[in-house]
Order: C-alpha cells, then structure tokens, then sequence
C-alpha cells in the first residue's frame, strides 16, 4: 500500500512540473525557471540553439 502512495506522490510532482513547463511556453516565457523568463538576454534561453554545444564539461 506504501509503494501505490509513494508513487502517487511521484507521479503527481512529475505532472505537476510538465504542466508548469507546458503553461510556461503557451505565456510565451522562454525559460520557465529563469527569473527573467520573458526578457532574459541569455543565449541559454533561446529555444533554437542545440543544447550539446552549452554542455560544461568540468
């Protein structure tokens, strides 16, 4: 019975963040978790750049 509420628990945070990011694009806000989501000047917001060229490799 733990493991049906634990995954409950998980599916509803999971739903929950997809349906922000999917509301978050119809706003028109590039990055949902960005501060300045609708006026940023970061390259890393634009939707169009391949994301495998910002990778940091430490």
């Amino acid at each position: 019975m733990g493991d049906f509420i634990v995954l409950g628990i998980i599916l509803t945070i999971v739903f929950l963040a997809g349906f922000k990011v999917y509301k978050d694009k119809k706003n028109g806000i590039k990055c949902s978790g960005c501060a300045h989501a609708k006026s940023c000047a970061s390259e890393s917001c634009d939707s169009n750049t391949s994301s495998k060229s910002k990778m940091i490799i430490l």
